[in-house]
């Protein structure tokens, strides 16, 4: 068995999603408006890659890496990951909400250039950011922003393992996702599938009229759908500094929860 985690959920994992049902019903926020498949669900068939669509899948993921966005991405109703990112300026702000049977997380992440700032029931107080050193991250672990890895879905590199990729109409494409190779780039949580699970992952995506990358569906074996929307491409991102009276430094134990 393959443990798949994605980025952006590990200390959510740590805390809450270990005893989190993820129940509920898969998400439905204006996907097919914006450009979605008619059928999120639908499993990608086997076959080689329509090379235009590989084309435009990477033409419009590219464009993360240049322009400022707004993610949201959910997974039934336990998980949701909110984020407003300016890859140019190197600045954004994220905001996982994670619910289960145990407990509740609300996590606040700031990303200014090369400095990364958290604000983490339990270790945070009020009012004030918790500054992190990005170097003593454990392997593995996100918070859902830190420097070189502004897109807290890592959708390039997500899609960077697709497979069979074809279109299915209008501006909607679909193919499979090998998640042995995309392991801890993109997701959701703590999913457990095994080797040949993994490695035939169905997804679906939608492009808007400008040939931007609109949502992406990602059918996890033995989980919830992720479900990434993405929107307010151009629109400036409001990210500043704390004050240094607002800032302390990260204790040796949030590290030891981010590693755990």
């Amino acid at each position: 068995m393959r443990t798949a985690r994605f980025a952006g959920v590990g200390l959510a994992t740590a805390l809450v999603l270990a005893g989190c049902s993820n129940g509920g019903t898969t998400p439905t926020a204006d996907a097919t408006s914006a450009g979605a498949p008619a059928s999120a669900g639908a499993s990608a068939s086997v076959g080689a890659a329509d090379p235009a669509a590989v084309e435009a899948l990477t033409k419009a993921t590219s464009q993360l890496g240049t322009t400022s966005f707004k993610i949201t991405a959910t997974s039934g109703t336990g998980f949701k990951l909110a984020g407003a990112i300016d890859p140019a300026k190197g600045v954004g702000t994220a905001e996982l909400k994670a619910s289960g049977t145990n407990a509740d997380l609300n996590l606040k992440t700031l990303l200014i250039e090369k400095d990364l700032y958290l604000q983490v029931p339990g270790f945070t107080k009020a009012g004030t950011w918790t500054h992190v050193d990005v170097a003593r991250l454990p392997e593995g672990a996100n918070v859902g922003l830190r420097p070189g890895e502004i897109d807290p879905v890592n959708t390039s590199n997500l899609l960077g393992s697709a497979t069979d990729v074809h279109a299915t109409g209008g501006n909607s494409y679909a193919g499979t996702l090998d998640l042995t190779k995309a392991a801890g780039l993109a997701g959701v949580s703590q999913v457990t599938v095994d080797n040949t699970q993994a490695q035939n992952v169905p997804f679906t995506a939608g492009l808007d009229e400008q040939g931007r990358l609109s949502v992406l569906t990602i059918q996890i074996p033995n989980a919830q759908p992720l479900e990434v929307l993405y929107t307010d491409y151009g629109v400036p991102v409001t990210a500043a500094r704390p004050a240094a009276s607002e800032i302390t430094e990260a204790p040796d134990s949030l590290y030891q929860s981010l590693g755990s």
